[in-house]
């Protein structure tokens, strides 16, 4: 099927427009799932919309299907092991990123697409805007900012709103991304991976909303906090792992050096070593902070040809049309 274009003469078919893949993991949101397919095929009328269901135990995949969304699931709990099978089974060109709970702003989607396509970028990332406390409680934010601090401290500050469950990808950046995590620190993992690859993106805000009536979080602020905190520690050693290690091996050599400086002065002062316990502690962590960072330097040398696979990779496929 084509269109012609009057007198210029120019024709537009239907195959050149991508394909777009709204991507909606679920546990257990039979209230909310059913608005969020309504309002994201409304938003986007020639995208499809995938919802996979991870393990719920009421009726999310009915709901979903009578929606009209195209329905899967995925057995392994966690919201990362949702992810990861969607970006392998699902093929289009443009993806979009989206939680079931019917807190975010379907409308935004078309502008974060064509942000995405106008700019050639590999992310957007839709970030969170609201007055409503319950929607967005004070314990969830403040951890946001810390967490999306440490994280543009190391890896840069490119991303505002680290957390948000609402993201626009590319096909190359789907395709390559390796999704190691397995529950809600996922979003902490694509971050990283745009960041660490230096990738275009950037950021839309968008509004946010409570969930409905009968649909409840599963996010622990503490738990899932404590995750996503060990997760950046996990990275950063992966993909920094001179500065980890060198870190280290400060800490260490500074602790040598504070318990050999009584030593040194009683051996200026007597010419006498009393204390061989402290002394052979001392030169141990000593002994420790050189070796930690001979396997920073050894490690960042390996993760320097990971970091140049995983470009090519990222390189091999094509960009956003």
């Amino acid at each position: 099927m084509s269109t012609g274009s009057g007198e210029a003469g120019t024709v537009t078919l239907e195959s050149d427009a991508p394909r777009i893949a709204v991507l909606v993991p679920c546990h257990n949101e039979e209230a909310s799932v059913g608005k969020v397919v309504a309002d994201f095929r409304a938003a986007l009328p020639r995208a499809t919309v995938y919802v996979y269901d991870n393990a719920s135990t009421d009726r999310t995949s009915d709901a979903a299907r009578a929606a009209g969304a195209v329905v899967r699931r995925e057995p392994l709990k966690g919201k990362g092991n949702v992810v990861r099978r969607m970006f392998a089974d699902v093929e289009a060109d443009i993806y979009v990123l989206v939680d079931g709970d019917a807190t975010y702003h379907a409308a935004s989607a078309p502008i974060m697409v064509e942000k995405l396509q106008s700019d050639l970028l590999d992310m957007v990332n839709g970030a969170r805007v609201t007055q409503d406390a319950a929607a967005y409680r004070p314990g969830h934010r403040l951890g946001n900012r810390i967490l999306t601090g440490i994280v543009a401290l190391v890896f840069g500050n490119r991303i505002q709103d680290m957390l948000s469950g609402f993201r626009v990808f590319s096909r190359r950046f789907v395709k390559s991304f390796p999704a190691l995590s397995t529950g809600f620190e996922i979003e902490t993992e694509l971050t990283v991976h745009a960041l660490e690859l230096r990738m275009p993106v950037d950021e839309v805000a968008t509004p946010y909303g409570s969930r409905p009536e009968g649909s409840n979080s599963k996010l622990s602020t503490v738990r899932d906090g404590i995750r996503i905190l060990l997760t950046i520690i996990t990275l950063l050693k992966e993909e920094r792992p001179l500065m980890f290690f060198g870190a280290i091996a400060t800490f260490c050599a500074l602790l040598s050096l504070g318990l050999a400086y009584p030593l040194f002065v009683t051996y200026f002062e007597t010419h006498l070593v009393p204390r061989f316990p402290t002394a052979i502690l001392s030169s141990a962590i000593m002994l420790l902070a050189f070796l930690s960072l001979s396997a920073g330097f050894i490690l960042d040398t390996v993760t320097r040809g990971r970091a140049e696979m995983k470009r090519m990779r990222y390189l091999s496929l094509p960009a956003s049309r």
